[in-house]
């Protein structure tokens, strides 16, 4: 059952929202204002969040910001604001659609099927606070930017990052990296490699050094923002 978050601060649009997709079949999560729905990214599987943009404690602008920030989540405008600055503003900040109130029932339907089946066929990821991983494509970036990690390099992050809050020891890293260019690495070569990953971070470096034992990303499911649970079934390095 796909989860959609309601981010709407009139009891009535809300009701009326809440029965249409629940008898779609649609799990239904609503928020009347931005400290209620910050209680609920990262801690709730969200597959499409359709927010206003009047909101009672800000704007779902900066809703919109702050969940493409740090989240995978297809985002719908649902407003009575209806200058064309507000729309272009809207789509130029990521959301998927924008749709105007008053809206007619079918129309919203169609639109919220069809960001679903967008998304439905796009890669798998991990989001963990700036950084994203592309786990079909073997890309990472890190405030939107890709960093340009070596095969190698990418598989020990990726290690790492599929075992949060959890220490990967130097030799299961060793391990899992071994002949991925056909050679033998050894403890000091991982050090290196380490260091480079490290160097490509940035400011974005999250890895903690367990000394004498390994490495750690901290926390736990919380920290981690978004992880599709199938990937952990397949072999991504």
């Amino acid at each position: 059952m796909k989860s959609i978050l309601i981010v709407e601060d009139n009891e009535a649009i809300i009701k009326g929202l809440k029965y249409l997709l629940e008898k779609e079949q649609f799990h239904v999560i609503a928020c009347k204002n931005i400290e209620e729905t910050m209680n609920v990214i990262g801690k709730q599987d969200i597959d499409l969040a359709v927010l206003d943009i009047t909101l009672p404690d800000g704007s779902g602008y900066e809703m919109c910001e702050y969940i493409k920030k740090y989240t995978n989540t297809p985002i719908i405008f649902l407003t009575a604001r209806d200058e064309e600055q507000d729309v272009v503003k809207g789509l130029d900040m990521g959301a998927e659609d924008y749709i105007i109130k008053p809206f007619r029932n079918r129309e919203l339907l169609s639109r919220i099927n069809n960001v679903l089946r967008r998304f439905n066929t796009e890669s798998n990821k991990i989001i963990y606070k700036n950084i994203q991983i592309n786990l079909d494509e073997k890309t990472v970036f890190v405030d939107g930017k890709d960093i340009g990690l070596t095969a190698l390099e990418y598989k020990i992050l990726v290690l790492l990052f599929t075992n949060i809050g959890k220490t990967v020891t130097r030799e299961q890293i060793l391990e899992k990296i071994w002949d991925v260019a056909g050679n033998f690495v050894n403890d000091n070569t991982l050090t290196v490699y380490i260091k480079r990953i490290r160097n490509k971070l940035g400011e974005a470096d999250y890895i903690k050094t367990i000394k004498g034992i390994g490495y750690q990303i901290p926390g736990g499911q919380d920290e981690w923002i978004y992880l599709k649970t199938e990937i952990l079934e397949k072999q991504y390095y």
